[in-house]
């Protein structure tokens, strides 16, 4: 039988394990970054509604500022959703008629 070097083996093994350790912190460096994103993307939310308030304030009216591309952010949010669940509502009603059409 042939002998084993402990010390080989030792290092092979943490070859191996340096690999895993090295995917795991990369793992964890990309979802810290996402986090560092979200909260920069949650403060860029926050300005840009300071700054829309501020302009209101200057008197631009929400329509004039529509019409510049510039609707409130807020309201764009909500009317996607709303849209959206509207739109799904609608989809189940007609799926349910048809049902019931049988």
């Amino acid at each position: 039988m042939a002998t084993i070097d402990i010390e080989q083996t030792r290092n092979q093994a943490k070859a191996l394990l340096n690999s895993r350790i090295d995917s795991v912190t990369e793992l964890v460096k990309t979802r810290q970054r996402i986090t560092d994103l979200r909260e920069q993307l949650a403060e860029a939310e926050r300005e840009d509604k300071r700054a829309y308030v501020r302009a209101t304030k200057d008197g631009w009216s929400p329509e004039e500022l529509k019409k510049l591309g510039l609707e409130s952010g807020a309201a764009g949010r909500r009317r996607k959703a709303a849209n959206r669940a509207t739109g799904d509502s609608a989809a189940a009603t007609t799926e349910d008629e048809s049902h019931g059409a049988q």
